[in-house]
């Protein structure tokens, strides 16, 4: 498969990107009922459990209209300051040619290979070693390095690193995990709201109501909760659910870029050793290069990254050489254990 010119990737990325913002006022309704049956809970409901829940169905449209306009707010602030927020979670800082020459002229030469608008450099002041490219339209993308890893990679795998990003920016992907961010960022918010302060705060409330009318305040708290994680969980899904090929095809296009799969590897050997962002928040770190929190855990279920064994074998598999990757042998024959006489 090429690694550039890959439009179907890129209409892929288009269609999940329109998908999430589509399927966002479904989700939204999900957690805005599991709000209202909370409420419920918490004013000492006492009555029958499936009138209860059909009240809180009722309720829906006196409470939507408020929490969607609070999601718009979100997504504009979200959508107009997605560079300032993610640059305020990861402490990085835009750089110029005279600040890091090298740097930009290894960035600048790559974009001009391939007739690439040239992104914005920036750099996070951390001995931790990772990159990632973030932005939502043509012309403001941003690429980020660690000091970590440019002090610690040479010029040919600092060059592959930034041809994976490029990569990630050309192919649309970087729209698509930023727009992934904010959609989750909301599920989050109100989840943290929900569960730290109107919880604790009426748990006390909710306790009395139940020991003093003996009702069913106790069940609806527990179908609010589960409503209201299944809202959440669905949102973080989306997350992981985006596909991880994406980390494969950069790979590609790294070594497309740059013909050089050998600086990929061990690029990637030298990123793996000290990868952890630790302050840095989940949805931020899907963004990464690599994300040892989140690389091939249950079968690759709940993963934002493939493993890093199964990203270097692709690349081997593309002319790249690896010390540390053995090739499994082809099942022996009757002609020899190589399949000759």
């Amino acid at each position: 498969m090429g690694a550039y010119g890959l439009r179907t990737q890129i209409w892929s990325n288009n269609w999940k990107s329109g998908a999430l913002l589509a399927g966002f006022p479904f989700l939204l309704m999900v957690l805005l009922y599991g709000v209202s049956v909370l409420f419920l809970a918490l004013g000492g409901e006492t009555g029958r459990l499936d009138i209860a829940l059909q009240q809180a169905l009722y309720n829906l449209p006196n409470i939507a209209p408020f929490a969607f306009l609070g999601a718009l707010v979100w997504f504009g602030i979200a959508w107009l300051f997605h560079q300032n927020i993610i640059d305020a979670s990861t402490g990085a800082c835009a750089v110029t040619r005279k600040d890091e020459p090298a740097l930009y002229n290894l960035l600048e030469n790559l974009c001009i290979s391939r007739g690439l608008t040239m992104p914005t450099l920036r750099i996070i002041e951390t001995p931790v070693r990772n990159a990632y490219a973030s932005g939502l339209n043509e012309g403001k993308m941003s690429m980020t390095l660690t000091r970590g890893l440019i002090e610690t990679l040479d010029a040919p795998e600092i060059e592959a690193v930034m041809g994976h990003e490029l990569t990630h920016i050309r192919n649309r992907d970087v729209r698509l995990l930023v727009i992934s961010i904010i959609f989750v960022g909301i599920f989050s918010f109100a989840g943290q709201m929900i569960f730290r302060g109107m919880f604790y705060s009426n748990m006390g409330r909710a306790g009395r109501s139940r020991r003093s009318g003996g009702g069913n305040a106790g069940a609806l708290i527990l179908v609010a909760f589960a409503i209201i994680g299944i809202s959440w969980g669905l949102a973080v899904l989306v997350r992981f659910a985006l596909s991880r090929k994406r980390e494969f095809l950069a790979d590609a296009g790294a070594v497309d870029l740059t013909r050089n799969p050998d600086a990929m590897i061990s690029a990637l050997r030298k990123i793996s050793a000290n990868a952890d962002l630790a302050k840095v928040p989940s949805e931020v770190k899907s963004m990464f290069i690599e994300n040892p929190a989140a690389s091939g855990g249950l079968g690759g279920l709940f993963s934002t990254h493939p493993s890093l064994d199964k990203r270097i074998e692709a690349l081997v598999m593309m002319g790249g050489c690896d010390p540390g990757y053995v090739k499994a042998a082809p099942p022996a024959d009757k002609d020899g254990p190589w399949g000759q006489a």
